[in-house]
């Protein structure tokens, strides 16, 4: 068992390291040559953006593996350009597959995320408010750091904390899509290629954490499980419901502040968009 827990010790943080080339890559190749970004959702940049800023801000206080560090600074960096392209590429409301630029469009039906967003959030039609959103949550963090890092009874706490924050918001991804597969009963445009390599990743990298020589929190350790069994869970939908046409009900346009409810425009299976990476394709009701 040694020579293959050296073997993960060299492997398992290169593939780390990649994964986020490797995760996105396609994605954002995908849309900028097809001209549009139907059928992703915003919130996968939003929650991958704001959880490895978080994680960045939790390295000098935590000092873990720095292949983790190095792989958070390369998914912020394919994050802010798969942002730029969706929403270069952003389909208008009201157009075949216009709900896909709506973050957990359709998660309202079944009483998820119920409430409408406060002031829209995520859901701006305008791309600044994106970028100043990003801009602010960096310039808080920093401002954290700076002036908590010099408190020795305080800043332990704090790095905790805003640690394991960026790390439940990660593991928070899959959901979406295993609401959305529940829903529509299908998998379909959810590549049996990217759940295999989601299942790799998680086995290397449950590994690694385990056997590593390295610090490794256990706050990297909670996560990873729980982002383990839902990429399992996930794998148990695809068994169950293959690959077959999803049960689309409505298309959902959201409703701005002074606009009008609008009614469900009845969809079939031909007008879904392009597949995507943990992408629910759903159907959808004016919240």
């Amino acid at each position: 068992m040694s020579w293959l827990a050296t073997l993960a010790g060299y492997v398992a943080p290169l593939f780390l390291v990649l994964s986020p080339v490797f995760s996105y890559s396609d994605q954002a190749i995908s849309m900028y040559r097809n001209k549009s970004s139907a059928g992703f959702s915003l919130d996968i940049p939003l929650i991958m953006l704001v959880a490895s800023m978080l994680r960045i801000f939790y390295y000098p206080g935590a000092r873990f593996d720095i292949a983790l560090l190095i792989q958070s600074f390369l998914m912020v960096a394919v994050q802010l350009v798969v942002l730029k392209i969706a929403l270069d590429h952003r389909p208008p409301p009201t157009s075949k597959g216009g709900e896909a630029a709506t973050p957990f469009a359709g998660a309202h039906e079944h009483g998820i995320f119920e409430k409408p967003r406060p002031y829209g959030f995520w859901q701006w039609r305008s791309p600044k408010p994106y970028w100043q959103f990003l801009l602010y949550l960096f310039i808080v963090l920093t401002l954290g750091e700076l002036v908590l890092a010099p408190f020795r009874s305080l800043y332990p706490a704090y790095s905790s904390l805003i640690g394991y924050l960026g790390l439940s918001i990660e593991a928070m991804l899959p959901l979406p899509q295993i609401f959305a597969n529940a829903r529509s009963r299908s998998c379909k445009g959810f590549r049996v290629s990217v759940l295999a390599s989601w299942l790799l990743g998680d086995s290397m990298k449950m590994f690694w954490f385990f056997t590593s020589p390295t610090e490794i929190p256990w706050a990297f350790k909670i996560s990873g499980l729980f982002q383990a069994g839902c990429d399992s869970f996930l794998g148990i939908q695809y068994l169950m419901y293959g690959n077959g046409e999803a049960a689309v009900k409505g298309h959902f346009a959201p409703t701005w502040p002074g606009s009008q409810h609008r009614p469900m425009v009845k969809r079939t299976g031909s007008d879904l968009g392009p597949s995507t990476l943990r992408t629910p394709i759903i159907s959808e009701k004016d919240s």
